[in-house]
């Protein structure tokens, strides 16, 4: 869980949010010459954007009624100092002090970035960041921000990711300036931009009224291992650390911008790759760059996947087709939080911030004038969760800023990308709070409780089938059914199994590539499987759901019952089980109980081979269902398709094979167990089979009640709902096609309703066995 301090906020840049105002006396920034140029596909400026030097009161109150703890807000350097240096703007320094103030009556910790890409135009005129005076122009800036508003403010963060800011603005083109320069200029200029940090955090540390916290937020995409593998790990990490990318896009890097920050020096292999395009690098500006920080911040918001290729070398793994993205086309990608900020943390041992995560959405307020974006809310717990594990294991995380607070002006995109977790209309300047502000104030209201890692998401758990190959299977579970089965010897499928002898995993979801039986055991609330004095109902998962295919005879046998089992198979459970007959053909048949009145007459059947007197031969059709208690002879005759739900055991005594080979062998037999557990005599079978073939439609009709568990059947026709209120429900889709809480299920489709996940809705044309343990 998270620290009891932890800081929850929301983030946002001066110039994507304020506004200007004729009389503001602020000056112009390079965003205002790039835009002015047409570098925005819908043409709109940052002049009004969301008015937020007009409405910052009303909006920090909002935040305060969203319960947002903390705010990372940025200066506009143009606006603090028009032409970036001399003259103040008092005018500026009153609005932010004025902000600031806001924020902390309104409970809000403020905390100032310095640069969040907005260049005083002047200065660009001037060379900008390719001229080494910026260097002091930068310190001067950190001596003002330090005298107005230190007394106020106390965290502070130098650039915000000058990855980008050189990248995309000095190497690609893609904003602001909108340059497209040499390699050599653009190591110059980041080479400046470091020395401007350092010297930023002197003058803040030098000029302040008290003693500040001072921190750095860089960015990258984060390279995740592949698997849990440790040179898959390894080599994600090499990755992370190296320099991998084309000189085209060097600046996307995270070592080079935050080892010299950190670590007090670039990193090895850099200086070799980057050998004739560096500036003169002295043993001053790296002193001047190392300066001590408080903290490192970190934007995260995707990454990529790495493996260990065949040559040692990674091997950029791509995604799998049809992986999520968002609004704005970015890679939903949760487990790079993890991963990326343990890597960090692993090499630069700084407390941390996650100072910018967040998604663009394609949502506009709906009919019911609300605005509802449950992929942004998928989006942010799964990254914050992921972020939790990682606390969860050691990483020193002291908060996380949200990415952003209000739809805004978003740099080169104009106002086409929405992040905001508030809509901003922007011809009126109305706000409305979206689903996703909603749902992040009782994330920080429980302090991350409500995250699914610490809920455990109850969504319908899918589950691949397990198949059997047997001496009696056949191959009407891809004739029938359309499964991909491993031969023409294909007895059964095992649609709903934690037994270790055929484990299922989940299908895909939240829970995706999970076993059953591990799920079971890490998270017993989907399985109902804790009483309130915190003690375990089931001691293994109860159940096991089989289709069987018997295109020949089963054997003769019997099964023990729990006692019994108990004692002599290793603690294993009995079994008692039950049949739905999905199909069978014409003179169908299955065996069911004996006929030996007295225990020394069953022992002389079996010895003498006097099968036909001793078994019991009962026809069946199509949709009867039997009960198989512990102690019954029992067998499944050639010709019939069943639905099995049993106890999770895998125990069967086998009686008489029909001196079948296998592999040119005998199959073992288990006649002396058999003796031991058969009834005897028999109970009568008349209350044992009933024919359930017709019922009642969108209804859950029980086919039995007993002390293991309850079997139903459901017919739907078009659309039947129920609230799921077991301990768990599993379900085989034994005819037809439909639809299950969304998701589209056809015949042969297993999956379980975990406990607590309320309504379900089937809809369609179909026929389900449903179970429940008891």
């Amino acid at each position: 869980m998270f620290r009891d301090d932890f800081v929850w906020g929301v983030a946002a840049s001066a110039y994507q949010i304020e506004g200007r105002d004729p009389d503001d006396g602020a000056g112009a920034t390079i965003w205002d010459r790039f835009i002015a140029e047409g570098h925005t596909p819908d043409g709109y400026d940052g002049s009004v954007a969301c008015d937020h030097m007009h409405r910052f009161r009303e909006d920090y109150a909002l935040m305060k009624q969203l319960s947002i703890k903390a705010y990372r807000f940025s200066v506009s350097w143009s606006r603090l100092i028009p032409d970036g240096k001399g003259k103040v703007n008092e005018k500026a320094v009153k609005l932010y002090r004025d902000m600031i103030l806001s924020m902390k009556e309104n409970g809000i910790e403020p905390f100032l970035t310095m640069y969040h890409w907005e260049l005083p135009q002047a200065l660009q005129d001037e060379g900008g960041w390719l001229n080494d005076d910026i260097v002091e122009w930068f310190g001067d800036y950190a001596r003002v921000i330090a005298e107005n508003f230190s007394d106020i403010c106390e965290n502070f963060i130098t650039l915000n990711e000058p990855q980008c800011f050189v990248g995309i603005g000095y190497l690609s083109g893609w904003q602001a300036p909108g340059n497209k320069l040499p390699y050599k200029e653009t190591f110059r200029i980041a080479h400046n931009a470091l020395k401007a940090h350092g010297k930023a955090v002197i003058n803040l540390r030098k000029y302040s009224s008290r003693p500040v916290r001072i921190g750095y937020a860089p960015t990258c995409g984060m390279a995740y291992p592949a698997s849990n593998d440790p040179e898959d790990i390894e080599m994600a990490r090499k990755v992370l650390f190296g320099f991998y990318n084309p000189m085209d896009n060097w600046t996307w890097n995270v070592a080079w911008f935050s080892d010299p920050v950190i670590l007090g020096h670039y990193p090895e292999e850099g200086l070799k790759k980057f050998a004739e395009y560096l500036p003169e690098i002295t043993g001053e500006d790296m002193e001047l760059i190392h300066q001590p920080l408080d903290f490192m911040g970190q934007n995260i918001y995707n990454g990529y996947l790495i493996a260990k290729g065949d040559n040692g070398e990674p091997d950029f793994v791509k995604r799998p087709i049809g992986s999520p993205k968002t609004g704005c086309g970015w890679p939903v990608t949760p487990d790079c939080l993890y991963w990326g900020i343990k890597m960090l943390y692993d090499r630069y041992r700084l407390p941390f911030y996650i100072t910018e995560n967040g998604m663009s959405c394609h949502d506009d307020i709906s009919l019911d004038g609300k605005v509802h974006d449950p992929n942004r809310i998928n989006f942010l717990d799964l990254y914050i969760s992921a972020l939790q594990k990682a606390v969860d294991e050691g990483v020193d995380v002291r908060g996380y800023f949200l990415w952003s607070f209000l739809d805004n002006m978003e740099w080169d995109k104009g106002y086409t990308e929405k992040f905001g977790i508030i809509h901003v209309d922007f011809e009126t300047q109305k706000r409305t709070v979206k689903d996703s502000a909603y749902w992040y104030k009782k994330v920080i209201e429980t302090n991350g409780k409500v995250l699914s890692i610490n809920q455990k998401p109850r969504q319908v758990l899918f589950l691949e089938p397990v198949f059997k190959e047997v001496i009696w299977g056949g191959n009407r579970l891809k004739t029938d059914w359309g499964y991909d089965i491993p031969s023409e010897k294909t007895g059964e499928f095992w649609n709903a199994s934690a037994h270790k002898n055929g484990v299922s995993v989940v299908r895909d979801g939240y829970y995706k590539g999970r076993k059953l039986d591990e799920l079971f055991e890490e998270c017993p609330e989907l399985f109902g499987n804790m009483t309130e004095d915190g003690k375990k109902k089931y001691d293994r998962f109860p159940l096991l759901v089989k289709i069987i295919d018997a295109q020949d005879d089963l054997s003769i046998q019997v099964h023990p019952d729990d006692e019994y089992a108990l004692k002599n198979e290793n603690g294993s459970l009995g079994k008692e089980e039950c049949w739905y007959i999905l199909d069978a053909s014409e003179g169908s048949s299955v065996v069911l109980g004996h006929n030996a009145k007295s225990r020394s007459e069953l022992e002389s059947m079996i010895s003498e081979g006097r099968w036909n007197e001793l078994i019991r031969e009962i026809p069946v059709k199509k949709g009867d269902f039997i009960r198989i208690k512990p102690g019954t002879v029992h067998a499944i005759k050639g010709g019939v398709m069943l639905a099995e739900i049993q106890q999770n055991s895998d125990i069967t005594y086998r009686l008489y094979d029909y001196d079948r080979l296998s592999d040119g062998k005998p199959r073992e037999l288990h006649v002396n167990k058999c003796l031991d557990v058969i009834t005897v005599p028999e109970p009568e079978t008349d209350n044992v089979i009933k024919n359930a073939a017709e019922g009642e439609k969108n209804a859950l009709v029980e086919l039995t009640d007993h002390d293991r568990f309850t079997v139903w059947k459901i017919t739907v026709d078009n659309e039947f709902s129920f609230t799921q209120d077991k301990d768990f429900m599993t379900m085989t889709v034994i005819d037809g096609n439909g639809i299950v809480n969304g998701s589209v299920v056809k015949k042969g489709d297993g999956f379980i309703l975990p406990c607590g996940i309320g309504n379900i809705t089937l809809e369609g044309q179909m026929t389900i066995i449903a179970a429940s343990p008891k």
